[in-house]
């Protein structure tokens, strides 16, 4: 009877630390899969992605190849889709250039994610002037534009690859670590939080095992979205002359021979494929986050 009567409290304490029942991960993707937009989204970023890693499979000819008798080329059985002004295949460029406007931007966003969700997560944790000093500092970071910092960035260390992943990275975690102190802040007070409190659960423990899991919803949606944002600022960047230099391709830098008034009037093939690829990737990218909103959304169910 003792050793009953000992272990019924311990029961009920640990069923009370017990983080409250997440959805299923069925769930989710039954109600992703609703989704109609989301799924045409998915399929087209996949059918991209596969693009770009089979790219030397699919493409004849190396992006780098420059042949000055095929200049300017309009598309043919040789160069599906033309030649640019180097003479190179716009078409094994326009797939090569997916691996590098893709790594931007899931590059970018892991790193942004990971420094927000960290500085967001101990901010609303431990609250007080802890979290007073992190977001007078988030509120720094948003109080310039990101645009101009990493313009003035490329003028003092030079456009590359490397420093446009570093700058958007590091620039960009503010929205992502406001959002998830929000979270950890209503989670903290709750009942699940408390009970692993009086079981002697370590902070750590208590933000990475019982906070964190409960607070990644709007994490997830935001990063993805986050994606979108980053491949049109790598293009936007890349167009001005201040990101991916060429020879390597980006679907930015390939848009930048449309500044040319003859280009744009009677050279289609320069810059249209490039356009539409970015578009496709960013509408993509949208309908898949709409998607994950509605799928982490635990009142969707309800409606």
């Amino acid at each position: 009877m003792v050793a009953d009567a000992a272990r019924t409290p311990r029961a009920g304490l640990a069923s009370a630390v017990e983080e409250p029942v997440r959805r299923s991960q069925a769930t989710v993707w039954r109600r992703f899969r609703r989704h109609r937009l989301a799924m045409i989204g998915a399929a087209i970023l996949l059918l991209l992605a596969v693009s770009a890693i089979a790219a030397p499979v699919i493409s004849r000819t190396s992006p780098y190849s420059i042949d000055l008798s095929a200049y300017q080329q309009g598309p043919s059985a040789a160069h599906w889709l033309g030649t640019d002004s180097a003479g190179r295949d716009v078409f094994s460029r326009l797939l090569y250039a997916g691996r590098v406007s893709l790594t931007v931007g899931l590059t970018s966003v892991a790193i942004y994610s990971a420094i927000g969700v960290l500085l967001g997560a101990i901010a609303g944790f431990y609250g007080g002037w802890v979290d007073s000093v992190l977001m007078r500092l988030a509120d720094i970071f948003l109080a310039f534009p990101v645009l101009v910092i990493i313009i003035t960035l490329a003028a003092m260390f030079g456009p590359s690859l490397t420093n446009l992943i570093l700058a958007i990275g590091f620039l960009s975690w503010p929205l992502i670590a406001r959002i998830l102190r929000g979270e950890v802040l209503s989670l903290r007070e709750r009942e699940f939080v408390l009970a692993a409190r009086a079981s002697g659960a370590s902070p750590r423990r208590l933000i990475f095992r019982h906070l964190l899991p409960n607070a990644m919803a709007p994490i997830i949606v935001a990063a993805t979205l986050g994606i979108a944002y980053a491949i049109l600022l790598e293009a936007g960047l890349s167009f001005l002359g201040l990101g991916v230099q060429p020879p390597t391709p980006s679907w930015g830098n390939m848009l930048s021979d449309a500044q040319s008034l003859a280009v744009l009037s009677s050279m289609p093939w320069l810059w249209l494929p490039p356009g539409i690829m970015i578009a496709l990737a960013v509408l993509a990218i949208n309908f898949i986050g709409d998607g994950l909103r509605d799928a982490l959304d635990p009142y969707m169910s309800h409606r």
